[in-house]
């Protein structure tokens, strides 16, 4: 296991069939190193695999979410070194996104480039209102390009560019009035509202759950009717499923579903 301060750089517990996998590098600001990035996507993994496990939460140790890459790895490396940590970086986003369980970023400081991108590649985000966003790569003469591509489909491209291209900061009001955002909560709260909001949505079917965000995504870079059809076959699967089944005559009987999977 890879370690900071004899520490793993992420921390992983289980809270009502809800793992919480918390970056753990607070000194550095929790940089999304080459260390980092492997660590989790490693406890990714596990959440995947075990069944015990029906949601993630994405926290973080310390002031700040993440600050992004750590520069230090990039200055002065080779070609094939800054591609393979871009890669690596890359690969762990779609991770997120490929996942067949919610995962909800809790943000309580400043997510910054990468960091931002992290929080962006979740399914939700609940902030503190000390919560901020932003994405200053331009300021050091590095674009935020891998950044921008989760951030330009979560918020308005015009107020994409204007964070890429000034790297100014948005606060977590203005990042829910644009999209980014779910809910801004007070800090003292920000634990107890994300792990409700991860509990009430794993009170339904997680079969149904999965194959609701996979269609999500799948469809959202569709022309209409090409999404409409991924929907209808979508739909279709799922309605032939025991737990359709079972919630659907639930309705009809007017009674609580008993969902199995």
């Amino acid at each position: 296991m890879t370690e900071s301060n004899n520490e793993p750089l992420v921390l992983s517990e289980i809270r009502e069939r809800v793992a919480i996998l918390t970056l753990n590098d607070p000194k550095k600001r929790n940089p999304l190193s080459k260390a980092m990035l492997e660590e989790l996507s490693g406890r990714l993994r596990e959440a995947e695999t075990d069944p015990a496990v029906r949601a993630v939460i994405l926290a973080h140790a310390g002031p700040v979410f993440s600050a992004g890459h750590n520069i230090r790895e990039l200055v002065g490396a080779k070609r094939e070194e800054a591609e393979a940590l871009f890669r690596l970086s890359s690969q762990l986003m779609g991770q997120i996104r490929a996942l067949p369980k919610p995962v909800i970023a809790q943000v309580e400081g400043l997510a910054s480039a990468a960091g931002c991108q992290l929080a962006a590649s979740c399914d939700m985000i609940v902030a503190a209102e000390t919560a901020a966003f932003q994405t200053p790569g331009v300021m050091i003469g590095l674009f935020c390009s891998t950044p921008m591509v989760p951030l330009s489909r979560a918020i308005p491209a015009k107020k994409a560019m204007e964070m890429l291209l000034t790297g100014s900061t948005i606060d977590a009001h203005e990042a829910e009035r644009l999209g980014l955002v779910n809910r801004v909560v007070p800090a003292e709260r920000l634990a107890e509202e994300t792990l409700a909001l991860a509990v009430g949505i794993i009170a339904y079917s997680g079969e149904t759950i999965a194959m609701g965000k996979e269609a999500f995504y799948r469809q959202l870079p569709l022309p209409l009717d090409a999404a409409y059809q991924l929907a209808r076959e979508t739909m279709t699967r799922n309605a032939m499923t025991e737990d359709a089944q079972e919630g659907m005559l639930a309705f009809l009987e007017k009674r609580p579903p008993v969902f199995k999977h």
